[in-house]
C-alpha cells in the first residue's frame, strides 16, 4: 500500500512470532503484572510506554502473552477511562505545535502545508474511530478546545 502524503510504498515490516504462552524467564505473574500496569499509568505513561518499560525494565515481551489480554483491555478492566486513543492524540499535540509555531513564523510556508496535511490524518483518524465507537459521533477537532485539555 502506498503512503498517505505520498507516493511511495513502504518497507514491509516483521511479523512477531505467535507464542500462546509467556517464555519462561518471566518471572512475574499475571496479577502482578497487571498490577504494574496500573501502577505504571497512575504514574503517567501513556499505554505504548507502559508496554516499552515492561519490554526493558522487567523482560516482559508480551502483555498478552503472559495475561492473555491486551494492555488496553486490561486498563478498562481497571477503570481507566481513556477519552482521546493514543494515536489520535500524539497527531493533536503535533498539530497544536504547529499551529504555535506557524502563529509566529507566518511566512514558514512548508510547516502551513505540513499542518494542513497533519489536520487531514486527525479528521480522516476521528473519523474511524467514530464509526468503531472509540470517540462519540460529535467529537470534533477543535484546536482552541483540544489545547487546554491535552496539555492540562
Amino acid at each position: 500500500m502506498a503512503r498517505i502524503h505520498a507516493r511511495r510504498r513502504g518497507k514491509s515490516g516483521s511479523k512477531r512470532v505467535y507464542k500462546d504462552r509467556p517464555p519462561e524467564w518471566v518471572d512475574m505473574s499475571a496479577e502482578e503484572v497487571e498490577k504494574k500496569i496500573l501502577e505504571l499509568y497512575n504514574d503517567g505513561y501513556e499505554p505504548s510506554m507502559i508496554g516499552m518499560i515492561l519490554r526493558d525494565r522487567y523482560g516482559i515481551p508480551s502483555v498478552k502473552q503472559v495475561t492473555g489480554k491486551k494492555l488496553l483491555r486490561i486498563l478498562k478492566e481497571k477503570g481507566v477511562e481513556i477519552t482521546i486513543p493514543e494515536d489520535l492524540k500524539a497527531l493533536i499535540k503535533k498539530a497544536l505545535n504547529l499551529r504555535k509555531h506557524t502563529a509566529i513564523h507566518k511566512k514558514d510556508y512548508h510547516n502551513i502545508r505540513g499542518l494542513q496535511l497533519i489536520e487531514a490524518k486527525i479528521w480522516r483518524l476521528s473519523n474511524y474511530y467514530k464509526e468503531k465507537g472509540v470517540l462519540p459521533p460529535n467529537w470534533k477537532y477543535d484546536p482552541k478546545r483540544l489545547q487546554i485539555e491535552i496539555f492540562k
